[in-house]
């Protein structure tokens, strides 16, 4: 791993700044883009020849979904006093609940004194957690101590279907660009959602999604953009068995299934519906999408403007040169 373990700001390179302009990822993903920078040209394995922690303190990852309840409120605008650099308010507001979650948040604001002891004490009690191993991973690396890479791959490896999941692999995985990558459907979203809270638009989603191959994609899309993979990889292959010629369903199964660990699964899944769907935008779009999160440019960029001529009247085609203009705008590719 190595060096790879740069900063996204500050290093980041003009593919992983493409996507991020249009994509979406999950809240914890983003939170985890902060502050990484000092440790452009510092591998994880040789913490520990230094003594001295790095500058500040480490990003707090805290994932709560949709929940709207007092407690999410709250550990929410603690997580926000935190990023300020508000570490002792932080502190006394997660002081208040015994969550794990808030756990967690009260360790890191004591950031350095007892930190990593708090956490490796939460790690030991709750070793399946991934909220604690995420965290855990981020203050061993902030004190440049070992341990952290092992840390991110069972936070990784515990709890596979959370944003906690996706955060660790864009550390194991700098390579990459942040977050995964969602697909993208043409089906239209459902009118009167704004008057609903996130908890009941998405029960409302997952209602809809037992009406048939829609809803089951406006479902699967709800569930990647709360860092959700695998339920949605689950709800996207219901999806493509239901209906085997819905270009979309196929497309979205095999998009589900990208892994920055086994990234051939997705991309062996979608490379033989290009000749399946030879006439449908949606396939060259999302290979393309693939290739641009996997860092190789040029060949996205051919997918991406056959994309264009697949279909150039659809929505697909549209945002297929939404990429290609902010590729030309950076110069690469």
């Amino acid at each position: 791993m190595g060096s790879a373990r740069r900063g996204y700001r500050g290093a980041v390179s003009p593919f992983t700044r493409v996507v991020a302009l249009t994509a979406v990822a999950a809240g914890a993903v983003a939170a985890l883009a902060v502050g990484l920078a000092a440790v452009q040209s510092d591998p994880v394995g040789v913490a520990e020849r230094r003594t001295e922690p790095r500058s500040g303190a480490p990003p707090l990852t805290l994932e709560l979904g949709v929940r709207g309840d007092d407690e999410a409120l709250a550990l929410r605008r603690a997580a926000a006093l935190y990023a300020d650099g508000k570490r002792l308010e932080a502190g006394r507001t997660f002081a208040r609940f015994r969550s794990l979650e808030a756990k967690v948040g009260r360790a890191l604001s004591a950031w350095p004194e007892d930190t990593v002891d708090r956490l490796n004490r939460l790690a030991g009690l709750h070793p399946q957690r991934a909220v604690v191993q995420l965290n855990l991973g981020l203050a061993l690396f902030w004190a440049r101590l070992a341990g952290a890479e092992d840390a991110w791959r069972a936070a990784a490896e515990s709890e596979p279907d959370t944003p906690y999941a996706v955060a660790a692999g864009n550390l194991l995985h700098p390579e990459y660009a942040p977050g995964l990558p969602v697909f993208v459907t043409t089906v239209p979203i459902p009118n009167g959602r704004d008057s609903l809270s996130p908890a009941d638009q998405l029960e409302r989603l997952r209602l809809g999604a037992g009406a048939g191959v829609a809803g089951k994609l406006l479902y699967g899309v709800a569930l990647q953009r709360l860092g959700r993979q695998r339920s949605a990889q689950r709800v996207f292959a219901a999806a493509a068995r239901a209906e085997p010629a819905n270009a979309e369903a196929q497309v979205a199964a095999a998009v589900a299934r990208f892994d920055k660990a086994r990234p051939a699964e997705s991309f062996s899944r979608l490379g033989p519906l290009t000749r399946r769907f030879p006439g449908r935008a949606t396939v060259r779009f999302h290979l393309g999408l693939l290739l641009l999160w996997s860092g190789e440019v040029a060949e996205a960029r051919t997918q991406l403007l056959r994309a264009t001529t697949t279909e150039p009247r659809s929505v697909l085609a549209r945002q297929a040169r939404r990429y290609l203009d902010e590729l030309d705008a950076a110069g690469v590719g």
